[in-house]
Formats: structure tokens, C-alpha cells, sequence
């Protein structure tokens, strides 16, 4: 009855039969009711452990890991302490349920401590478990160590670690042990490509996976291609990109909601925003990141007005938009034509959606407000934002200052900016130019050693091409791309004739 039992009412039936009928005294039968009740209501479920008089290790692992799912999963760890006063011993099951249960990092040293203590330390899934939740406390180098005193560093931890590294951004670390590990998985070459792609590695993460395409060793899992579409997507690989969706309708793979919104963010990043409209419109099921990218890519493609129409479609007959989508439609009114509609927006985001505007939103606004030359309208709603405005915003106040002669409020806007962001090299040079066309030649010294009094590291200006399914990256001035001879020399003939 109980495996066929499918709510929390009908189990308290079979509860109220077991009692009636005194079947409640049978270990065996109170366990499985509380496991049952442990996966429907898990505060029913404690109370059922409470009047067992004598509960087994079973009793306290099924709550625990029930416990581990939910938010309230510091209780995992005191049950654990209240099983260990009633002197009953841990098994294999106890352990990687209660690393799960920790809710921060002392609690999981203590339970490292008690895994060592029963001598569980060579248990490589353990092993595993334990890298992942110290990385994800940010305690790195224990994870480290509990890698390097692993006995049995099998591809687990090792993709364990890979994964600890690339979520604190150690990208070296990560590849020394991927080039370091002897026997490689699917598993292991997702976790390299989605690490590097969280990064923001891009090139990297596609040459690995161009790598793992030239051996055909390695299946292509979901995560992986939806990471390596939204590299492509990131610097424009078009040709790697279309190879996948190629791909995926000869293999007959559907174009489900996760794949049809990397699809259509991936062709609008590239510029075929028809390729992405098609893919948009043959969606039979768009949810909110759907619309968003799609709304975006418009935006971002110059179709602004279609954009804001296909986002008063989407409040008609699609789902509620979320903060993402109002950052998507927001930047669609980027234009001076649109500003009235920026304003109608920002207001209905929280009186109509209940959606409280970021600074992603105030964002959006100031750089339409400072493009369209209402700078004093933008420095009063910079000083009325909720939060404290960060380099992007006065960024863009600047940029709208220069875009408007109005050498003045630069400087303001100027002096926050390097305030805020002093490494940013780029922010000196707009200042110095400036300064410069206007002949203020001792304002620019001035801008100079200051870059050389903190520091500042000049970024080179690049840009990329895709060619034959290879992006070529070049920097200013660069002299170390293997074919630079030959395109200076076609630069020549182009010149000459």
C-alpha cells in the first residue's frame, strides 16, 4: 500500500491503519512509513521519528537526506548529533547525505572530521562530495588537500576539482589537472568547456571542443553543446555554431526550450537575426528566457521598435517577463524615439509586475537618458537611484558627455569613474582625449602620471574574424599572428591598387 501511495493523505490513511490494527511496534514497517512520509512532508515525517522508540540508522538517513533537499537542512546535522547520543553508528549511507546537509564551512570541517574519524576517507564518491562543498564555500585549498590525500584519485575527483577551480576562477589550476589526468570522460570535457565559457574564456572553450570533434571520442552531452553555443555566441564563431544546430536536426535531436533560447541568443549575437526569428517562431513552447532572448537580440540588431512590440505580445499571451527581460526591452528603447517608452516601463516594473528595478535597469536608463543629450536628467536620477552607482553608470554618463561637448560634466562624470574603477585603462584614455582635442595638454601629463603612478596596464584594442571554423584574434599593432606577413601584404595590394 505504501509504494502505491501517491499524497500525503492517503499515507496518513495507511499511518492510521498501522496504528489501529498495531502494526506500529514493527521496526521494519515504521521505517518504511517514515521514509514514505520523509519525500510528502518531512515535519509529519519527524514527528513519526519521534515516537519510534528505537530507531535505526535507516530511520536517520532517510531523514537526513530528506532534510538535505529542503532549506531547513541544518537539521541533518542535529539529527546526526542526536543519533550519535543514542550511540548509533554511521554507515556508508550516513556520510554523503550529511556533507550535503552542511550549511557552511564549519560544519562540514566537522564532518570531514567525523568521515576520517569512522575511516571513510577512501571513499572516492565521498572524496568527490567533499571537493565540491568546500570549493563551494570558497575553501579551495582544502579541497586541494582532500584531492591530494585521496588515495584513489579516480576521473570523479578529478572533475570534482576541475569543476572547485573553474567556480573560483583558477583557470591554470583547472588545466593542470585535466592535462594532468590519465583517463578523460564526457563528464570531464563538459566541466572544462562550461568552466572555461564561465569564465569567459571563450577561444579556449571552443578549441577544446574543436579538439574533441577532430578525435570522435567523445559524446556530446547536452551541457556541453548549450556551453559551447553560448561561446559561439560570445565571438561570433558562426560557422561552429551552425554546425551544432546543423547537427541536432540530422541527429533528430528536438530543439527543446533550452536549446531553442541558445539557438536564437547565438544566431541574434551573430547577426542573423532572421535564422533567429525562424527559430522563435517555430517554438510550439517559449518560456520567459525564450521571449527574453529573443526581445534582445532584436534590440541588439538594431530592430528596437520590433523588439518593444514583440514585448507587448508577450504581456498579452506569454509568461509574466522577469528582470531579465525588462533589461532586454529597456535596452530596445535605446533610441531617442523610444525614451517615453523607457520611462512607461521602468514605472510598470514594480506596480504591475512586482519586479524591483537593479542597477542593471538604472543602467539602461542613464545611457539612453546621457546618448540622448539629457544629461542633467540623467545626474538627477543618478542621485536618485536606490543603490550606489558603479563605473558602468558613470561610464556612460561620460561617454554621453563627450558624445555632447559638454567638457564640464565630463569631468565630473571622469572623476567618479576613476574613483570607482583606478585600474581601468580605457577610462583614462577617453578622459585624455578629451582633454587633448580641447588643448588641455597639462590635464593629459596630469591623466598620464597618474596611469603610471597606480599602475594602469594599457589593454590593446583587438578584434576577431571566423574563418574556416577557426577565430582568428588580432591585436593592435600585432606582429605574432602566424599569417600576419601575408595580411599585411594583401593589405599592400588592396592599398596600391
Amino acid at each position: 500500500m505504501l509504494e502505491k501511495c501517491s499524497t500525503l493523505d492517503q499515507l496518513k490513511q495507511i499511518h492510521a491503519q498501522v496504528i489501529t490494527i498495531g502494526l506500529a511496534r514493527f521496526t521494519y514497517i515504521t521505517s518504511k512509513l517514515l521514509a514514505f512520509s520523509a519525500t510528502f512532508d518531512i515535519d509529519y515525517a519527524h514527528t513519526i521519528l519521534n515516537q519510534i522508540s528505537m530507531p535505526t540508522i535507516f530511520d536517520f538517513n532517510s531523514m537526513i537526506s530528506s532534510y538535505s533537499k529542503t532549506s531547513n537542512q541544518e537539521m541533518g546535522i542535529l539529527l546526526y548529533t542526536q543519533m550519535r547520543h543514542k550511540g548509533i553508528q554511521p554507515n556508508g549511507r550516513t556520510f554523503p547525505v550529511l556533507v550535503k546537509s552542511c550549511d557552511c564551512l564549519h560544519s562540514l570541517v566537522q564532518v570531514h572530521g567525523h568521515i576520517v574519524k569512522h575511516g571513510n576517507g577512501s571513499d572516492v564518491y565521498l572524496t568527490s562530495s567533499l571537493i565540491c562543498m568546500y570549493s563551494d564555500y570558497k575553501a579551495v585549498e582544502l579541497a586541494k588537500k582532500v584531492f591530494e590525500e585521496s588515495l584513489f584519485k579516480n576521473v570523479v575527483c578529478c572533475t570534482s576539482l576541475i569543476t572547485g577551480y573553474f567556480s573560483n576562477g583558477l583557470i591554470d589550476n583547472a588545466c593542470k589537472v585535466f592535462d594532468e589526468m590519465h583517463e578523460r570522460n564526457d563528464v570531464t570535457y563538459s566541466a572544462m568547456v562550461s568552466g572555461f565559457v564561465k569564465n569567459e574564456h571563450f577561444n579556449e572553450a571552443i578549441g577544446l571542443f574543436c579538439e574533441m570533434n577532430s578525435h570522435g571520442s567523445v559524446n556530446f552531452n547536452r551541457p556541453l553543446l548549450l556551453s559551447i553555443l553560448n561561446a559561439c555566441g560570445a565571438v561570433g564563431a558562426y560557422d561552429i555554431g551552425r554546425s551544432i544546430h546543423s547537427q541536432l536536426v540530422e541527429d533528430s535531436v528536438s530543439i527543446d526550450l533550452d536549446f531553442g533560447t541558445a539557438l536564437i541568443d547565438f544566431y541574434a549575437k551573430c547577426g542573423d537575426i532572421e535564422k533567429a526569428k525562424d527559430i522563435f517562431n517555430t517554438m510550439h513552447n517559449k518560456d520567459v528566457a525564450t521571449w527574453s532572448a529573443m526581445i534582445l537580440g532584436l534590440a541588439t540588431n538594431g530592430e528596437n521598435e520590433t523588439a518593444v512590440h514583440l514585448f507587448e505580445e508577450m504581456e498579452q499571451k506569454g509568461p509574466f517577463p522577469n528582470d531579465i527581460t525588462f533589461v532586454a526591452v529597456l535596452v530596445a528603447c535605446n533610441h531617442k524615439n523610444l525614451l517615453n517608452n523607457a520611462w512607461c516601463l521602468l514605472g510598470k516594473m514594480s506596480k504591475v509586475y512586482n519586479v524591483q528595478p537593479t542597477i542593471e535597469h538604472y543602467g539602461c536608463m542613464i545611457d539612453l537618458l546621457a546618448r540622448s543629450g539629457q544629461l542633467k536628467e540623467t545626474e538627477i536620477l543618478i542621485k536618485l537611484m536606490p543603490m550606489v552607482p558603479d563605473g558602468a553608470i558613470w561610464g556612460s554618463f561620460l561617454h554621453g558627455c563627450l558624445t555632447h561637448n559638454e567638457i564640464h560634466l565630463a569631468e565630473t562624470g571622469g572623476k567618479h569613474v576613476l574613483a570607482l574603477e583606478p585600474n581601468h585603462s580605457g577610462r583614462y584614455v577617453v578622459l585624455a582625449n578629451m582633454y587633448a582635442n580641447n588643448g588641455r595638454w597639462e590635464s593629459v601629463i596630469k591623466l598620464r602620471k597618474m596611469m603610471t603612478e597606480r599602475k594602469v596596464a594599457i589593454v590593446p584594442g583587438w578584434s576577431f574574424i571566423e574563418v574556416n571554423g577557426i577565430v582568428n584574434k588580432f591585436f593592435v599593432d600585432d606582429q605574432f599572428h602566424p599569417q600576419a606577413r601575408d595580411c599585411r601584404e594583401i593589405l599592400q595590394l588592396i592599398w596600391y591598387y
